[in-house]
């Protein structure tokens, strides 16, 4: 029955988005679309946690006669699978929700509506999707229907080089999955999952199809260097897509990741579990240099999705790890804190890009060094992004503290591990975690002071106004979640249970028999948690400083001149800015990771001339690694070209020379 529900939604949202391609241009098309995408997402977000709440062993299947004539479509709801749609449709919801005060504002609403609905259609697809052949046309699907949302402002600077980048990292996204898909099915063609399930196969194989799987899925997650596409594609579609697109896409992307290498290759090698936690760590570090050096705010976001996923595959691979050397309990442990993190990323990161795009509406910038003090003209969607900084930098008690501490605790178990490569590799991707959290705090000090502490810099920035009653709600609706996942921290670790069994077989100790709603993942002798208690904590520790202030300081009010930096002029562009802000961490890291390169000049005494300081920082993968590629293409393709002009006579020597060849290729085939 959950099954067919489902569907039905999505064949709901697919009619939508059909429907909404004449209308788009009505008035009334915005609100329509967004509240039947409101409704019917929310349909689909109750069956979803009905059944991984039921967590029942058993799962529903159907098959429907479409796609291939000799296969069909097969759709199979699990816990894994009810557990990702929870994902897709809690973002659906909220991100429908605020586009229906953000899409008011849209300048294209008919390059937005018909593809939006499309674009939720098909993210729940691919969680449904049981065969290969369904699988990869729905992630297609999903991909195009991202990349037509990408595009909707074309026209801007940057956004056509946007989509075409991300055009090209998907189809080879697919052609890596398609290509994993044909290895998992063999000789014989079973493309069905339960025929995929059924099959052995050699570690060579499994090698390949592991590698592969990293490239399809990381490329669409956001996995360095496969990111490169990521900092241009959410910055340049509608703040709401791009909430979905960081918070919700990238969790599908992780989901296919999970379904091929925990549900359908069987169990992993040892080496495993070293690869996809060292490329996690490595993803995680360099995504978070990265956004530190951004002044957009939305690029800003978009690099610290590539963090976050960095985050969650070092919960993967330390499964893995665990698994190959059964140690359920740990590689349960491991996993429980990925999928923990995929929940919980997608909602603060959702609540973020929500009070970028809020800021963007009310103020028309993205850029920090143009915004300032908005906390007194948008207090509401200051509040409510603050307590999104405070839960992507892993602070309690919000919700990013909890699944990064559970990521530790699964890093702490380690030195159980046999092989002494993981001993040592394990706590020094331990290292890059703890690194990655301290400068997300860091960054997010600095993306909230610069955009809505000091004064204003710009008169947009001056006469901006608080964003409209539906967008708040939204971001009020996730804020409330990032804090009660943080302090009830133990229901949601129960909810996941069912998916640790079916994956690993096992899973964490029942978490809602403890006493004052304590967590304990391994043993209470060992580590514990208790979120409600240190929000109790803190709350007291707030209102009891608030009570003495206002107590014992004095009620005489003094005035005097606030610390200038040592300059007189007390205009606000003397404030302390972002690339101020980041510049240590700039030198110290710099000269590796980006290449930096800082260009100062400083006219002569006498001279009235201005001074400048230029930085030049470079992307290493994309010079390394796609840059060459690029000049080759381009090299061929120029060569390529000369073909067009060639003779009747050279055109059919080619013809004849090409058949030679490949009659000489069969021939050695054979």
């Amino acid at each position: 029955m959950a099954l067919e529900v489902l569907l039905w939604c999505v064949a709901v949202l697919l009619g939508t988005g059909v429907a909404a391609v004449p209308a788009a241009t009505h008035r009334l098309a915005t609100s329509l679309v967004y509240g039947l995408a409101i409704g019917v997402s929310a349909i689909a977000l109750a069956t979803a946690g009905v059944v991984l709440l039921a967590g029942g062993p058993v799962a529903s299947t159907l098959k429907l006669p479409i796609g291939l004539p000799w296969l069909g479509a097969h759709f199979r709801i699990d816990t894994l699978a009810a557990f990702f749609l929870v994902v897709v449709n809690l973002g659906s919801v909220t991100a429908s929700l605020f586009g229906l005060g953000y899409g008011r504002h849209e300048e294209t609403p008919a390059r937005v509506l018909p593809f939006y609905p499309a674009f939720l259609a098909a993210m729940n697809l691919v969680v449904l999707a049981d065969d290969a052949f369904t699988f990869l046309f729905t992630w297609e699907l999903m991909s195009l229907s991202s990349w037509a949302l990408v595009m909707a402002q074309h026209r801007r600077p940057g956004n056509a080089e946007a989509g075409y980048i991300y055009l090209l990292m998907a189809s080879l996204g697919t052609l890596a999955l398609l290509f994993a898909f044909g290895l998992l099915a063999g000789a014989s063609g079973g493309y069905a999952f339960d025929a995929i399930r059924a099959t052995a196969f050699s570690g060579h194989v499994s090698a390949i199809v592991l590698a592969l799987a990293l490239i399809g899925a990381g490329s669409k997650a956001g996995l360095v260097p496969l990111h490169v596409w990521l900092p241009l594609a959410h910055p340049a579609a509608p703040s709401h897509v791009s909430a979905l697109m960081s918070g919700v896409m990238t969790k599908v992307a992780v989901y296919g990741f999970v379904r091929i290498v925990f549900d359908l290759l069987g169990p992993p090698s040892w080496w495993w579990g070293a690869l996809v936690p060292l490329l996690g760590g490595v993803t995680a570090v360099m995504g978070v240099l990265y956004a530190l050096m951004q002044h957009d705010l939305k690029r800003l976001l978009a690099y610290h999705t590539v963090e976050n996923i960095g985050i969650i595959f070092i919960g993967l691979g330390l499964a893995l790890a665990f698994e190959a050397n059964q140690m359920p309990a740990a590689a349960a442990l491991a996993l429980t804190a990925a999928l923990f993190h995929v929940f919980n990323h997608s909602v603060f990161k959702s609540l973020l890009f929500f009070g970028a795009g809020a800021v963007l509406t009310a103020t028309g910038e993205r850029d920090m060094e143009r915004l300032g003090g908005l906390i007194h003209r948008m207090p509401l969607t200051a509040f409510v992004f603050l307590v999104g900084s405070a839960a992507i930098s892993a602070l309690p008690p919000f919700n990013g503290f909890v699944s990064e501490w559970l990521t530790f605790q699964a890093i702490l178990l380690s030195p159980a591990l046999p092989q002494w490569s993981l001993k040592f590799l394990v706590p020094a991707i331990g290292a890059l975690l703890a690194l990655s959290a301290a400068l997300a705090a860091a960054c997010f000090v600095k993306a909230f002071g610069v955009t809505f502490l000091g004064r204003p810099r710009t008169p947009a920035a001056q006469e901006a106004k608080e964003t409209d009653r539906w967008s708040l709600a939204a971001m009020f609706v996730l804020a409330a979640l990032c804090l009660l996942a943080g302090i009830l921290p133990g229901h949601f670790i129960d909810a996941l249970a069912p998916v640790a069994q079916a994956l690993t077989g096992e899973n964490v100790p029942r978490q809602e028999q403890l006493s004052w709603l304590m967590i304990v993942p391994i043993a209470e002798s060992r580590s514990s948690y208790n979120g409600l208690l240190l929000f109790a904590f803190i709350a007291l520790a707030a209102w009891s400083a608030t009570g003495v202030i206002h107590r014992w300081a004095s009620a005489a009010t003094r005035r005097s001149p606030p610390w200038d930096c040592g300059y007189p002029d007390a205009s606000p562009l003397t404030q302390y800015t972002a690339g101020s802000f980041t510049q240590p961490i700039r030198r110290v890291f710099g000269s590796v990771v980006f290449r930096a390169r800082e260009e100062l000049r400083m006219p002569p005494p006498g001279d009235t001339q201005a001074a400048t300081l230029r930085v030049r920082m470079r992307d290493l993968p994309w010079d390394v690694l796609y840059a060459p590629i690029a000049g080759l293409v381009g090299f061929a393709a120029d060569q390529l070209n000369k073909v067009q002009s060639l003779t009747v006579r050279a055109y059919l020597t080619l013809v004849f020379g090409a058949l030679v060849i490949l009659l000489m290729v069969l021939g050695i085939w054979q």
